[in-house]
């Protein structure tokens, strides 16, 4: 062993410390390998930069801002609501719908695309149910990883295998498209089954960094916090009647927030008292659960169990409540919100009103406003984000952050557009990777999609230098001839072995490389050691080398892996949690692949 190797080795250890000790960030590690590197020789100074312009980084950055362009527009919308309506609100049926979904479009893709373009809509079916993010985010991701396993072109160790068979000078016979599909549907299909049955007791209940927030004061003393109820005026109702002559709010203290017939198709999202309910109407309103339930049997209404109608345009992601205050100089002063036609106005429904002394829920358009009062509103967050934007002196000022933005659903067939370009260089075209990615998220800013500062900010930076300092220790392992020294004696250690036994050890093996180093380095150092070793000792070398492929993708143990970056921030994870949640899936995933390998191909 080398000085250098011993160099290497000490620096390995020293990452793995840090990363299970949470003494620094994440991204700060990789930062702190991209120093010290090349300070102790073991990689050239250029080298030590080159990750952040690698491919793999380039490619990150372009997907996250196409993945972002399809959330401007809308577009993941439509991808989340067919995700609902099957899974209901059971979150183990949720979970197992996106992260399946997800593992399936992974095997024609890379998984960091697949993981990065379907994150938004994961986010909004978490914030739509009230699952915690943390219990779709990492399942999603961990498939993600799977679902490369589907098909040769799912993930790159695959995708370099047939290049790789060549033993004692002689080409194997490469491997088809579909040769693995059968190991890979029996991984998916235990990982969906693992977290099914367990993912309550390892993955966390948070909700991740961007959910964090201050509620604020008249939000939480209301009960009916950002949880519509869908009501249904049968066709035997006695109607149409003004909701000012059904005295909802008076009587029950119930708010109607938008009204809409499903046979004509029309949607109101703001509310007067001269509006008018009639038969086959249906409601969508907020309130004390028992009120809504009394409101409803005296009317002969049906409160439905969930939103249906209006499910899209009132999920979390498109509205809410936000409360505002009365500011100084405000033109609503000395004036009720009848008086200003506040409805008509800013399209916006008046839920609560609160005074220095007292919260109103009935009869708040016609409580005088002074500086200071408190209103709290409900509509869609675009039409909160134009009230935010309005020209001084404001009518009210914002006390609680707004969750929504204006969404942009003109440029969806733009946004589409420029996804499908990129995927189709990148399958038909051989285009590299990162250069037919950043063309999409090029075209996503030229044609509108997305503004310049918008496809910054939705850049995760810490992502982007977490991968970036990972690369140079990688390449120090193997330029130093660090990994190439462990594998062989290792192998050289346990000498003749059963071929189911010597492909347990390859994979064991493997599946530790993959942590530390990419899963593309660990392929290329493996493959020919261990398609010898199987020779040696009467295995088959290409199923040997199918092995080694397949744990590369064996990586769930540590956030090192691209996907597993890429979700850490967004789920709230420590890297405690993917240890936890990640070391009984490493155990089932190598279990399962042996066996599948025993049953189909030996």
């Amino acid at each position: 062993m080398t000085q250098d190797m011993i160099l290497t080795l000490l620096v390995l250890f020293l990452a793995v410390f840090l990363f299970v000790s949470e003494w620094v960030r994440v991204d700060v590690v990789s930062i702190i390998m991209m120093v010290i590197l090349p300070l102790m020789g073991l990689v050239s100074p250029k080298q030590a930069f080159d990750g952040l312009s690698s491919n793999a980084v380039v490619s990150i950055i372009a997907v996250i801002i196409i993945g972002a362009g399809l959330d401007k527009t809308g577009v993941m919308n439509k991808v989340a609501s067919p995700i609902i309506k099957f899974g209901g609100r059971s979150e183990a049926r949720i979970m197992c719908l996106v992260a399946g979904t997800v593992g399936i479009i992974s095997s024609m893709m890379q998984n960091i695309g697949a993981a990065a373009l379907f994150m938004p809509a994961t986010q909004r079916v978490s914030k739509r149910l009230g699952i915690p993010i943390s219990r779709l985010l990492m399942p999603m991701g961990f498939c993600a990883i799977i679902g490369g396993t589907l098909t040769l072109v799912g993930a790159s160790p695959t995708i370099l295998l047939n290049d790789l068979l060549v033993v004692k000078g002689q080409k194997l016979e490469p491997f088809k498209l579909f040769t693995q599909t059968p190991i890979g549907i029996g991984l998916l299909g235990s990982a969906l089954a693992y977290f099914a049955l367990f993912g309550r007791k390892i993955l966390p209940a948070g909700q991740g960094e961007e959910d964090a927030g201050i509620t604020a004061k008249l939000i939480a003393v209301y009960n009916a916090l950002d949880v519509p109820y869908e009501v249904e005026v049968p066709e035997t109702f006695s109607g149409p009647q003004c909701l000012a002559a059904l005295r909802l709010r008076h009587d029950f203290l119930i708010s109607v927030v938008a009204i809409g017939n499903p046979r004509t198709g029309t949607r109101r999202f703001f509310v007067r008292g001269r509006d008018a309910v009639g038969p086959g109407d249906v409601l969508a309103v907020l309130g004390d659960k028992e009120r809504v339930l009394k409101m409803a049997a005296y009317f002969g209404w049906k409160v439905k169990p969930s939103l249906d109608y209006f499910a899209d345009d009132l999920a979390r992601t498109n509205a809410g409540l936000a409360e505002t205050i009365v500011s100084p100089r405000s033109e609503l002063i000395g004036k009720t919100l009848s008086e200003v036609n506040f409805a008509e106005r800013f399209r916006l429904n008046p839920v609560a009103v609160q005074t220095k002394d007292r919260i109103y829920y009935s009869g708040v358009n016609y409580v005088r406003l002074k500086v200071g009062d408190v209103l709290l509103l409900q509509g869609p967050w675009g039409r909160f984000h134009v009230l935010r934007n309005m020209p001084q002196p404001r009518a009210l000022t914002f006390a609680t952050p707004l969750e929504g933005e204006i969404l942009r659903p003109e440029k969806a067939k733009w946004a589409v557009f420029w996804l499908a370009l990129a995927l189709t260089q990148t399958v038909f075209l051989d285009v590299r990777l990162s250069v037919a990615l950043m063309s999409g998220a090029l075209g996503m800013i030229l044609t509108g999609v997305l503004t310049i500062d918008e496809a910054y900010q939705s850049v995760d930076w810490m992502t982007v230098f977490l991968l970036g300092g990972l690369i140079p220790l990688g390449v120090a392992f193997e330029q130093t001839g660090t990994a190439a020294y462990i594998a062989n004696k290792i192998l050289e250690a346990v000498g003749n072995v059963p071929p189911i036994g010597l492909m347990a050890l390859v994979a064991l093996l493997t599946t530790g490389f993959t942590l530390v180093i990419s899963n593309v380095g660990a392929t290329v150092l493996l493959v020919p050691l261990c398609m010898n070793m199987a020779v040696l000792s009467g295995a088959d070398p290409r199923m040997t080398a199918m092995v080694v492929a397949l744990s590369a993708s064996n990586s769930f143990i540590l956030p090192t892996h691209q996907v597993n970056a890429l979700v850490m921030r967004p789920g709230g994870y420590r890297t405690a949690d993917y240890l936890k949640a990640g070391s009984g899936l490493s155990i089932l995933y190598i279990a399962v692949m042996l066996g599948m390998i025993k049953l189909f191909y030996l």
